[in-house]
């Protein structure tokens, strides 16, 4: 019986967190009633689930990470040049978190908890430096410098790219390409000045005395 209940429980958790993506991200000041309609529960389960509209919105962002995390794993990230399966990895997640625009922008403006952002982004974070690491082990990519700094700075450089579309600066095609030829200048290997030609020995000839 308690098995039961604990499975009920956790369908309608899903359904609420579910019906939450879809209709926020139509209707930011959509109602609790409106909201438990959509996932075909009362109004009192949606506040035995989340007491309050900000853990409901902070359970939905999580949601959508799990989201954007099974996204990631699906693109994948452990075939092919490492490369590629960056790219395909981060194509991946932006077509995820495009599903969802409005509610994003309204959950990122909420005042969160520096702990609990980092720990949202952990798996996300994890994935990417996986295959930077793997493009350091085949020389594909800069290995000098830590995958989880080079994790890091792929990730800023990807909401910059995403900052210039949403906010019209630039086209999703030249925001794109910006973030893919930036990224790939950036994870390019060092160039060893022990590998450049050195310039030819000097004609003692040619010396004057």
């Amino acid at each position: 019986m308690a098995r039961k209940q604990r499975a009920d429980a956790h369908r309608s958790r899903a359904a609420i967190l579910d019906a939450a993506a879809r209709i926020l991200n139509e209707q930011p000041d959509a109602s609790v009633e409106a909201l438990a309609t959509g996932a075909g529960v009362t109004r009192q389960t949606v506040y035995a689930h989340f007491p309050s509209r900000e853990r409901l919105l902070a359970a939905v962002l999580d949601r959508l990470t799990e989201l954007t995390v099974a996204a990631m794993d699906a693109a994948d990230p452990d075939e092919g040049p490492a490369v590629e399966a960056l790219l395909r990895v981060f194509d991946a997640a932006t077509r995820e978190s495009e599903r969802y625009p409005v509610l994003l922008q309204r959950i990122n403006a909420l005042p969160s908890a520096a702990r609990e952002d980092r720990g949202r982004h952990a798996p996300i974070m994890a994935r990417i430096e996986k295959v930077i690491r793997r493009g350091q082990e085949t020389a594909e990519f800069d290995g000098t410098l830590p995958a989880d700094w080079l994790a890091t700075v792929t990730i800023h450089l990807a909401h910059a790219a995403a900052d210039e579309h949403s906010s019209g600066r630039m086209t999703r095609s030249d925001a794109d390409h910006a973030f893919t030829t930036s990224l790939l200048r950036i994870l390019a290997p060092a160039r060893d000045p022990r590998a450049e030609s050195p310039d030819p020995p000097m004609d003692p000839k040619t010396l004057t005395t």
